[in-house]
């Protein structure tokens, strides 16, 4: 229950319009408003000759700014001293603030919550429930809100700000013990290979590949057709191990079913993704519930089992992937980052016996199962930080904080 008085918003913000007719020879600096109350951003930097409109609305520090379209979204910010003399369109209303009655971070953590969002869809009308959804200003400035004594406002936005820094910290370290347990996965696979390499030497890949090739070009889709079959894709594989997950169906002729067909061992490399962290990454085949192929921007590598094992192999191409080894095979191309099968023929690893090769997968394992465990205990506490300002928020704007 609140226990200050509410006040519409019309008595502590004044409309205020700053237009400016557009020069063709002026260049502008247009900005947008992030959703969820992230503030204002530049979205454009344009020669006046490419603005459609005749007219753009200057922005001044301290300004009241929202998006009518998406108020819905928390489009609601207040003007930085970075954001001064930037331009809006007339989507953009933009109210001076009454410094008397209320604070310019109180009324913005206000229009941060969820509810005020909300309130603002509720109060919303156009020609779509969502992108053409408009807050009208004349709703906008009948909202009423509880509004404190000004230093009881800043009081309460201090707090916040202290509470929100503690959050962040802890996001921050959350995020670091995430980077080391990583870490140790990273050094764990370069000791690894480096004593098995000095032990044992290293053998050229190609040597120990019986089979080698791209997948299916096929257009893929989510339904499924009759005869149609499963193809991986990178999705499928980009964790560094098979999901099932998110499948989609390519009808492939008889011989590319025979081509493509996966069979327990084969070794899925993602070939080429505009993404360089994508690049390299592979997974082992197991134990499939049915007849599968996979999607021509991957390589299937079938190799020799009683020469290596394939789950010892994807370990050492994973370490030639995260210390940089792929990437001086990995060429770009219209944006694409990819790795030739030619090249992969290249890549060297240390070749110990099949008992040693079960150790070191076994080792590895272990460590990366306790990773996981760490990961999905920081998520869980992510998720809890995450709910702790908003409610921190709403316990502000209704006198408990």
């Amino acid at each position: 229950m609140n226990i200050w008085p509410l006040v519409p918003l019309a008595d502590i913000l004044k409309p205020v319009s700053r237009p400016e007719r557009v020069d063709s020879e002026r260049t502008y600096r247009i900005l947008g408003a992030h959703w969820y109350a992230e503030g204002l951003y530049v979205k454009d930097t344009l020669p006046g000759s490419q603005i459609r409109a005749d007219k753009v609305f200057r922005v001044e520090r301290g300004d009241f700014v929202y998006n009518r379209l998406f108020a819905w979204k928390g489009s609601f910010a207040v003007a930085t001293e970075a954001n001064a003399g930037c331009y809006v369109s007339n989507e953009f209303p933009c109210f001076e603030i009454n410094q008397d009655r209320a604070d310019a971070q109180f009324l913005w953590r206000h229009f941060s919550r969820v509810s005020a969002w909300e309130k603002a869809l509720g109060l919303s009308t156009g020609g779509t429930p969502t992108s053409r959804n408009r807050l009208k200003e004349d709703k906008f400035l009948a909202i009423e809100i509880p509004l404190p004594p000004l230093s009881e406002q800043r009081r309460i936005v201090a707090r916040i700000e202290e509470l929100a820094t503690k959050i962040n910290e802890a996001h921050a370290l959350r995020q670091g013990a995430a980077v080391e347990a990583e870490a140790l996965i990273t050094a764990q696979l370069r000791a690894a290979y480096s004593f098995q390499a000095k032990r044992h030497g290293s053998t050229r890949l190609g040597q120990l590949i019986t089979e080698a090739g791209y997948g299916s070009s096929e257009k893929c889709s989510l339904d499924r057709d009759e005869d149609a079959v499963p193809v991986l894709r990178i999705p499928n594989v980009a964790s560094e191990r098979i999901h099932l997950d998110d499948l989609k169906f390519a009808l492939l002729s008889m011989r590319d079913r025979q081509r493509l067909h996966l069979a327990n061992g084969d070794i899925l490399i993602v070939r080429t993704n505009g993404s360089l962290d994508l690049v390299g990454r592979s997974a082992v085949v197991d134990d499939l519930p049915e007849p599968m192929a996979f999607a021509s921007y991957m390589i299937r590598l079938r190799l020799d089992s009683s020469t290596i094992l394939p789950a010892y192999a994807q370990r050492m191409l994973r370490h030639l992937r995260i210390s940089g080894q792929l990437i001086d095979f990995a060429r770009t191309t219209a944006g694409q980052f990819n790795v030739s099968l030619g090249r992969l023929r290249t890549a060297e690893i240390p070749l110990p016996p099949l008992a040693q090769q079960h150790h070191i997968v076994a080792d590895l394992d272990a460590l990366q199962a306790q990773v996981d465990t760490l990961k999905t205990l920081q998520a869980q506490t992510a998720a809890e930080l995450d709910a702790l300002l908003p409610s921190i928020l709403d316990n502000a704007f209704t006198g408990r904080l």
